[in-house]
């Protein structure tokens, strides 16, 4: 029973976090752009998620630390289910090398954090689905 609840909010579980790293690289993205040669970033959403939920094999086979010392802890998890960071290519260069386009930025920022609140709810109705099924 436990394991088809933890199933069950598994996948929503990965998407947030996902989300979350995501907005952080947006908004890290936004912040940078009047800074000179800045290359902005982001990551593969669908790919990221399959990574984490089991579909492409280990998340953090790219991102494991190299430990100098057999007595350096494993970073299990610390943002390997994001995958690597893509650049982004803009759709017109700008002199200062600066890959920062804020109307794109701005969007994807949007769409993020409305696809994130879309996520919480989902993972809220699954709850009050599964308490109503517990209280009969």
């Amino acid at each position: 029973m436990i394991t088809k609840l933890d199933d069950a909010l598994r996948f929503h579980a990965a998407a947030l976090g996902l989300r979350a790293e995501r907005q952080q690289v947006l908004a890290s993205n936004i912040a940078n752009a009047d800074t000179p040669n800045f290359k902005a970033r982001d990551l593969d959403f669908a790919a990221a998620l399959q990574s984490a939920t089991g579909g492409g094999g280990d998340p953090g086979a790219a991102l494991a630390l190299a430990r100098t010392s057999a007595r350096h802890l494993d970073a299990a998890g610390a943002g390997a289910a994001a995958g690597p960071l893509l650049y982004r290519q803009p759709a017109q260069s700008s002199v200062d090398g600066n890959t920062v386009e804020m109307d794109a930025e701005r969007a994807q920022f949007a769409q993020n954090a409305l696809h994130y609140e879309a996520d919480l709810d989902i993972v809220g109705l699954q709850i009050k689905q599964l308490l109503a099924a517990i209280q009969g």
